[in-house]
Parts: structure tokens; sequence; C-alpha cells
């Protein structure tokens, strides 16, 4: 049976504190390029890779106390994710040579998988980036148009706050905002980003929130009615803030806490008596849970892209060889848009 160089991203131990590039290291082992006759795995070649901050928790030491562990990556192992993939040779009845996909692989030139329903996904419209499928058309996507439709029940003329807002989910619900009819401000982190907020995705109003010296009062000076809906990638300061701006029934839609993943010891949020003063709801969703409602979501966003009605950025790193300095990246703010890694273009 043939085989190839593998090179792989591999942890070399769990991670505490801020993750480093050399936490991560590039080996090469070999693959077979057919799978066992009988099988119903799928051996693929990556294309491109996502980059997304829920990977930083998998690099801490499992906690039996702590869910966001319960899938950590194994030290000495390659590390897995979203990606895009072409397939070479499958058991699979569902798959064929050649089918292009995205979903779970190992972070890995070729990787071999057992294709599961509502974590891989055949590409059929192939007339878009496939990158897209990173993104826009991909996890990240699905979090923006589940988080925003799904948890946040908008209605025009809210006011939305989104944080992260230049990222790969913020940018996106930012954009579904304004299309709903709702007044929309972003945060990020430099004046790159504030600009591209207003002037490419549409938002009212953005600031930098490393500029600010009181988030309170910049929230206020944006939101002076106050904010109905906040979309959460960020905790800590900054949800504090927002909850003594939110208005009485707020909603907020919880999907990550990057500033929070790189602390020993998480900060603390003071203002949490007022979510029972002023009624507002605060749910966490993990989009895994909604994946059985991609192609509602695909009916909805693909017209919209056709249109030209939502843009999407991306930070494309190229090369394997990139990866590690490409993911450790995002939790210093180094990306603008979505960060992927090309490990293959074709």
């Amino acid at each position: 049976m043939a085989t190839t160089i593998n090179k792989q991203v591999v942890l070399l131990d769990y991670v505490t504190g801020f993750a480093k590039e050399s936490d991560l290291v590039i080996t090469s082992t070999t693959i077979d390029l057919r799978v066992p006759k009988g099988s119903m795995t799928a051996l693929v070649k990556n294309l491109y890779l996502s980059c997304d901050p829920y990977m930083r928790n998998r690099m801490r030491k499992p906690d039996p106390l702590s869910p966001a562990t319960a899938q950590s990556f194994t030290p000495g192992k390659p590390i897995s994710g979203f990606g895009v993939s072409k397939v070479i040779d499958s058991g699979h009845s569902d798959y064929e040579e050649g089918d292009l996909i995205w979903g779970a692989v190992g972070w890995e030139e070729y990787s071999v998988i057992t294709p599961i329903p509502n974590l891989h996904f055949k590409i059929h419209h192939t007339n878009f980036p496939l990158s897209y499928y990173t993104g826009l058309l991909g996890m990240p996507g699905m979090t923006a148009y589940v988080g925003f439709y799904e948890i946040c029940t908008p209605k025009k003329g809210d006011t939305v706050f989104v944080s992260a807002a230049s990222g790969a989910v913020g940018q996106l619900v930012g954009q579904f905002a304004k299309l709903m009819g709702c007044y929309v401000v972003g945060s990020a982190g430099s004046k790159e980003k504030v600009d591209l907020l207003k002037n490419k995705f549409g938002f009212d109003d953005a600031f930098n929130y490393k500029e600010e010296h009181n988030l309170i009062g910049a929230l206020k000076r944006c939101f002076p009615e106050g904010i109905d809906i906040y979309f959460e990638s960020v905790g800590g300061k900054m949800l504090d803030a927002v909850i003594l701006n939110m208005r009485p029934h707020g909603r907020i839609a919880a999907c990550g806490m990057i500033s929070q993943y790189n602390l020993k010891n998480p900060e603390g949020i003071y203002g949490l008596s007022l979510i029972t003063y002023k009624r507002i709801r605060i749910e966490g969703f993990n989009c895994f849970d909604y994946f059985h409602k991609y192609s509602e979501f695909l009916e909805f966003v693909v017209p919209y892209i056709k249109e030209g009605k939502i843009k999407y950025v991306e930070d494309v790193a190229d090369g394997l060889e990139s990866a590690p300095a490409a993911l450790v990246g995002l939790f210093h703010g180094k990306n603008v848009g979505k960060q992927l890694v090309v490990v293959s273009p074709s």
C-alpha cells in the first residue's frame, strides 16, 4: 500500500497561562493512502484549517469539574479542529473520492476520519471560496446565526452590542443585526479593526476597547438609552460593563469569553445583581447543538452572499508551519478577520 509523509501540529504538554508558539511543534509521520477494505473511514487531504478561540481550552489539563476541558487535546498527539478537506479514499458509503467536505479533522496534511452526521458536511456550494467553510459557511457562521436569531430573539429597532466584533463570528453578527434593522455597535482592539467595522461591515458605530479607560462610560456614550442585545465573546470587564448598560428585558447570548481563556484565575463579574432587577436573560450556547439546522442556515445566508449583502474578511496564514503562530496570535488580537491556515490550496 502506498504511503506518504504527513506533517502534523502536535501539542507538547498541557498549557497554563498564555499559550506560546513553542507549545506546538511540527512533526512528521507516514500515512497510508488507502483505507482498509471494509472500513467505514475516509482518508482526506486537508486544504484549510480553522483557528478558533475554543481551542485554547482544549490545551488545558482535563478537569472533571470543568466541561470546557472534557475534550482536551492529548500531549504528544496532533491537535484537531475544523477544516476543509478533499476525500482521497473512502470505505464509507456516503463519501467517495473527490468529495469536498468540512468538519472535524486533525491539524495535519492528511487525516483519517469516521464521518459523523452533523459533524462532517459535504460541500455543495462550490461557487464560493472553499476557505469560507472555515468561517462564513462553517462553524463560525452557524455560531453567529444561532446565537443571534435563536438566542437573542431580535426585532427591528433593537440596540445591539457585539464584542470581538471584527472576528470570525462578530463580523457576521453585526451584519445580521443590520439586516434586521437594528442599531449596532462593535468593539475591537485596533484602529484598523474599528475602521473595518464601520466602513466595510456597516456597523453604526465602533470603538477600540484598548483606548477606553472607562468601558462603562464608552457603552453609555454609544447606547444612551441602553443595550437590548449583547453578543458575548469576551467576558471579564467587558461583560461587567455591559450588564450595567443593559436595558430591562435585555438578552445576552454567550458564545465565548476569550479574555479569560489564558488566565489562571478568571475575573469576577460584579454587576450580577442587575440581572434580577433588569430581568436580563443570559444564555450560553454551543453551535454543536444546532448543527441539525445547517441546511436552514445555508438557505438563509447563501442568497445574501450572492447579492453582496454580507461581506467577509479572512486573515490567511500560509502553510502548516505557520499554524502555531496563527492559533496563538488569536489570543493577542493579531488577526484581522477570520484566522485560517492554508495547508494545500488545491
